[in-house]
């Protein structure tokens, strides 16, 4: 197979960026497989996570760390991702998982909606001390509740289309 996109959602909201990533997809060598399921072998890798207090979760941690000498590309959604420093951070993060016998293509991270306990947990932090912090923490959940909006898939299938605009020229040039 020559495209496998793996993903871990929780909410629902990265299996939508793989989805998107999935048709993008040149072809019928590919496959779209939630991580716990994931079944087979491919040249490409699009693995998708949720952000797990800023990491990828335990099993995208442990997929990713079976991965030899593949092409792999991470994509996924970040509670706080308005924060665009804070995205590169997880990015970083998830990416120093990945066997150095891989090659590594790129990530994509976008906002996306969080669960209720998580504004439950700032309005409590919220009670205990108020603060500017704490009110930046609730207004980027407010935000992220519209996430991932049509600009997100928008462009997870940027992202993705030059991932592989840029394997096929590579493969061009060793024609």
């Amino acid at each position: 197979m020559k495209y496998l996109v793996v993903y871990s959602s929780r909410t629902g909201n990265t299996e939508r960026i793989a989805r998107e990533i999935f048709e993008v997809l040149p072809g019928t060598s590919k496959d779209l497989q939630k991580v716990e399921e994931q079944r087979g072998e491919a040249e490409t890798y699009f693995v998708g996570f949720w952000n797990d207090k800023g990491i990828c979760s335990t099993d995208v941690m442990e997929f990713l760390e079976g991965l030899h000498k593949k092409e792999v590309a991470l994509f996924g959604t970040c509670g706080m991702g308005g924060d665009r420093n804070y995205c590169r951070q997880v990015a970083r993060r998830v990416e120093a998982l990945i066997p150095e016998d891989n090659r590594y293509l790129g990530s994509f991270l976008c906002s996306g909606k969080m669960s209720p306990q998580v504004l439950e947990r700032y309005r409590a932090m919220q009670q205990k001390q108020d603060g500017p912090e704490i009110r930046q923490m609730i207004q980027m959940y407010e935000e992220a509740m519209l996430h991932p909006d049509g600009r997100d898939l928008n462009n997870a299938r940027i992202f993705a289309g030059e991932i592989v605009h840029e394997k096929e020229e590579g493969d061009k040039l060793w024609e």
